[in-house]
């Protein structure tokens, strides 16, 4: 079945960090850990740009603001679609379906991660999305 995504990248104000899902969890007896750019998937119906908007309010609890598409690739479940976007009203504390199912073994976490810290191997995350949070970087993305 096809899962298409939506997905913002979300720079402090200064631009030194940037917030992102830690996630840890047990996965064939292996715990995983990694950094996932927040977003989900999009419903029936919504726009990708409504759908991003809607994800981002139930993980982060907080109201954004798209700021212009990063771009979008293709996945083993479908296409993930990428903006940046800033908050304009809120600070980001866990919501949604992440903080029902939030167990040791299954655990979400938002993270304020310095930007000089994305090239560093403690930080798992997967090359593609650092490629779209320097683009957010240099704002290079079309306007909505």
């Amino acid at each position: 079945m096809r899962r298409d995504t939506a997905r913002a990248i979300i720079l402090t104000e200064d631009e030194k960090f940037v917030y992102l899902l830690y996630r840890k969890k047990k996965e064939k007896g292996k715990l995983l850990t990694y950094y996932a750019i927040p977003g989900g998937m999009i419903e029936n119906q919504e726009t990708v740009e409504e759908a991003v908007i809607r994800e981002i309010q139930e993980e982060f609890s907080v109201d954004i603001k798209l700021l212009g598409y990063l771009g979008s690739n293709k996945t083993n479940h479908g296409i993930d679609y990428h903006y940046h976007a800033k908050i304009v009203n809120g600070t980001p504390i866990l919501g949604g379906e992440e903080k029902e199912q939030n167990t040791e073994e299954n655990y979400y976490e938002i993270k304020k991660v310095p930007l000089s810290d994305l090239s560093k191997d403690n930080i798992n995350i997967l090359p593609i999305n650092i490629s779209y949070i320097e683009k957010a970087l240099k704002k290079e993305y079309k306007i909505n």
